[in-house]
């Protein structure tokens, strides 16, 4: 049965920005997906969005973030604003704190696609509405709630389970490292160690308790793991590293195909966050095979971030 939302206070009118998991506690998160699992399960009544404009602004070009939340923002029953880099005046020079101040006026909630971090750190500053991730140059938040929820539709609790990483440490790795603090479960990394995560953010992790391990043997990294997660191994356009090294020479070997999923737990499931690149980080045989989640984990984009905006905007 369907059960309506309530309007929460969020205390002293502060806006509840989703920036990244590191900045909000497991039960909130936790929140969040139990509010994202509702809604794909039809158990939200109503228009909770009536009357409410979000805007979405893409830097960079998009398939699943896009459709995701403009669709989810039609289903919840509110508006959503695309606008690209091109048009608005970001683009000419106008500064991310006035551009903040001004969708203030105009919008409910803003979403934001950069290649810089920095631009929606100041956003969230200066806004007096919520700011959400959809993606920077460091991390991809929404990614990873979609991520757990799929896999614990397949496998249950993810709490206490192995998730292997095999490939680049890009930004999503790095949204991986943070869920694992924040939800509770095993991240194994395996990578080229010019290309593990940042430092400082494996330091925070190993302070909240986080149990991660680094290796450069993928088979390592998989062995018995009930997850095996990769992604593409150019990232934010940067086509090499900065000794100047190939990535595709240099993450050949962190492919994932089926002699490396061998490795893995018999019942082990097989997430990206796509797009893929078939034939480089990901073989054609594992990502069409029968433990391939990877569609799944698209959908779940879309239910993960309805969840995400109804807690930012205050409605559960």
């Amino acid at each position: 049965m369907s059960a309506a939302l309530k309007t929460v206070e969020t205390g002293g009118g502060a806006p509840r920005h989703f920036l990244e998991l590191m900045d909000l506690d497991g039960p909130t998160l936790r929140h969040m997906l139990e509010l994202g699992k509702r809604a794909k399960r039809g158990e939200i009544s109503g228009k909770p969005l009536a009357g409410k404009t979000v805007a979405m602004i893409f830097e960079l070009p998009s398939t699943r973030t896009r459709v995701s939340f403009e669709v989810g923002i039609r289903q919840l029953g509110g508006e959503p604003l695309v606008l690209t880099a091109k048009e608005i005046q970001l683009k000419r020079g106008e500064s991310v704190k006035d551009t903040a101040r001004v969708l203030s006026r105009y919008v409910d909630a803003i979403m934001l696609r950069t290649s810089d971090v920095s631009n929606i750190r100041e956003l969230a500053e200066h806004a007096t509405i919520p700011v959400i991730n959809g993606l920077t140059n460091i991390s991809h938040p929404c990614q990873l709630m979609a991520d757990v929820m799929t896999f614990e539709e397949h496998r249950g609790p993810i709490a206490g389970q192995v998730v292997a990483w095999t490939g680049d440490g890009n930004n999503v790795a790095q949204s991986f490292i943070q869920a694992a603090a924040r939800f509770d479960f095993t991240l194994r990394i395996a990578t080229p160690e010019m290309l593990r995560p940042p430092a400082e953010l494996l330091a925070w992790a190993k302070r909240e308790g986080a149990r991660i391990e680094l290796t450069g043997d993928p088979a390592a990294a998989v062995r018995d793991a009930r997850a095996v997660v990769t992604d593409c191994w150019i990232s934010m356009s940067d086509e090499k590293t900065a000794e100047g090294q190939n990535r595709h020479n240099l993450l050949a070997p962190y492919q994932l195909n089926s002699a490396l999923l061998r490795h893995a737990a018999p019942d082990a499931i097989v997430m990206h966050c796509l797009p893929a690149h078939r034939g480089e980080e990901i073989t054609d045989e594992v990502m069409d095979g029968p433990q391939s989640v990877v569609f799944d984990e698209a959908e779940n984009r879309l239910h993960a971030q309805k969840g995400i905006l109804l807690w930012a905007m205050g409605l559960a």
